[in-house]
C-alpha cells in the first residue's frame, strides 16, 4: 500500500451565501414528530418491538416523509405524524433519544444554536399505558444532554390538542407549569381547524382559562391557526383576542384579512412562518402565493420568523428555508436576517 497517497480533505457541502445571516440561527417552530432521522426512527421501532407495515427500510422512509404526491392537505400531513412517528417515540428511552438527536443534528447541519422544540407528551404515552411524568423527564434529559455537550440553548413547548377533551388538555397545562423551571418554556395549541365552528370566538374560549393559567405561571403561549385555506384569518383574530398569545404558528391566511393584520401589528404578536411546510400542506398554492403573503406582512408591519416545522419529514433545515426564500426572490438577504433578529426577540427562552 502506498503510504504517500494524499488524504482527501473532507468538507461540508457548499451552502448558498446570504450576506448578513447570523452564523448561529434560532428555530422557534419545530415538532419532535417530524424532526428525527428515518434511520433513527427505524432503529427505535425495532428496539421497542413495534410492528411496522413495511419490512424494507427505504419503504419506511417513504412512510415517514412528506411529498406532494401523497400530501394534499394538512390532514394528510398530520396523519404521517399520528400514524408512525409519534407512536415510535412513545417510550421514555425513545423520546429522550429523539430530543437529543434533534438538537444535536440541527446544530451540526444548520448551526441552529437556540431552539424551542414542541411535542405533546400525551401522544407519547400510548394512551396512558406509560407514565406521563416519565416521558417528560426523559425528554428533559435529552434536552439537558444536548445543551451540555454542544453548548446550546433550548426549551420545550408542550402542545395541547384541539381533538382532546378538556380534562386531558388541563393535565398538559399542569405538567407544563410543574416543569416550568426544568426546561418547559411554553404551551401550544395544535391540530387542524376542521370547520368554521373551530374558528369562532366561542370555540376558542374553551381554552382561555388554560392559557390564562399558563401565563400566570410564567409560561409563554403560541397557537396553530391560519394554516388552512378556508380559515381566512378568522382564527388569528379569535386567538389573539381570546387567548392573548405571544406568537402564532403559521398564521398564513391572516394576509387575506386586514383586521387580522391590524390586530397582529398592534398587539405585537409574531408569526412562526414555515415555508416548505406551508407549500406541502397547501396553505399556499405555490411560491408566488407565498411571496404575496410574506410581502403583504412586510407591507403591513406584521412581524414573522422563519422556521422548519418538520426537518426530516420535509427534507429541509433552517438554512435551506432561508435559502429558499432568497433564491425565489420572496425575501432579500437583509429581510431574512431581520426575521432571525425578530426570532431572538420573540423567543420564549431566557436571554
Amino acid at each position: 500500500m502506498n503510504q504517500d497517497l494524499p488524504v482527501p480533505h473532507l468538507r461540508m457541502p457548499e451552502r448558498a451565501p446570504i450576506p448578513g445571516l447570523p452564523d448561529k440561527l434560532i428555530e422557534l417552530h419545530l415538532h419532535a414528530g417530524g424532526a428525527v432521522a428515518p434511520h433513527i426512527l427505524w432503529s427505535m421501532a425495532h428496539d421497542q418491538g413495534i410492528k411496522l407495515p413495511v419490512r424494507d427500510y427505504f419503504e419506511f422512509v417513504e412512510l415517514v416523509s412528506s411529498n406532494p404526491n401523497k400530501v394534499k392537505n394538512l390532514e394528510d400531513y398530520l396523519a404521517i405524524l399520528h400514524q408512525y412517528t409519534e407512536k415510535i417515540q412513545s417510550s421514555p428511552h425513545a423520546i429522550e433519544r429523539a430530543v437529543y438527536e434533534i438538537y444535536t443534528k440541527e446544530y451540526r447541519g444548520a448551526r441552529v444554536a437556540r431552539m424551542e422544540l414542541r411535542f405533546n407528551p400525551m401522544k407519547r404515552n400510548l394512551g396512558g399505558e406509560r407514565d406521563l411524568d416519565h416521558i417528560i423527564h426523559a425528554a428533559l434529559r435529552g434536552l439537558d444532554r444536548a445543551c451540555l455537550e454542544y453548548h446550546l440553548q433550548g426549551g420545550l413547548i408542550f402542545c395541547l390538542a384541539r381533538e382532546f377533551p378538556a380534562e386531558l388538555n388541563e393535565i398538559m397545562v399542569e405538567k407544563a407549569i410543574r416543569y416550568r423551571h426544568r426546561g418547559v418554556v411554553g404551551i401550544d395549541l395544535a391540530g387542524t381547524e376542521r370547520n368554521n365552528l373551530e374558528l369562532q370566538p366561542e370555540s376558542v374560549e374553551r381554552f382561555a382559562s388554560m392559557f390564562q393559567r399558563a401565563r400566570d405561571a410564567g409560561l409563554k403561549t403560541t397557537v396553530h391557526t391560519g394554516e388552512t385555506p378556508h380559515t381566512n384569518g378568522d382564527g388569528v383574530i379569535a386567538v389573539v383576542r381570546r387567548l392573548k398569545v405571544n406568537r402564532i404558528g403559521h398564521g398564513i391566511r391572516a394576509a387575506y384579512n386586514e383586521e387580522a393584520m391590524k390586530i397582529l401589528r398592534e398587539e405585537g404578536v409574531v408569526l412562526e412562518i414555515c415555508p416548505t411546510s406551508n407549500l406541502h400542506t397547501r396553505a399556499v398554492s405555490g411560491l408566488p402565493e407565498l411571496r404575496h403573503v410574506l410581502r403583504t406582512f412586510l407591507d403591513r408591519g406584521v412581524k414573522f420568523t422563519i422556521n422548519t416545522d418538520a426537518t426530516y419529514m420535509l427534507g429541509t433545515d433552517l438554512r435551506r428555508e432561508a435559502e429558499l426564500l432568497v433564491a425565489a426572490e420572496i425575501l432579500t438577504g437583509a429581510e431574512v436576517t431581520r426575521c432571525f433578529q425578530i426570532a431572538e426577540e420573540a423567543s420564549f427562552l431566557d436571554r
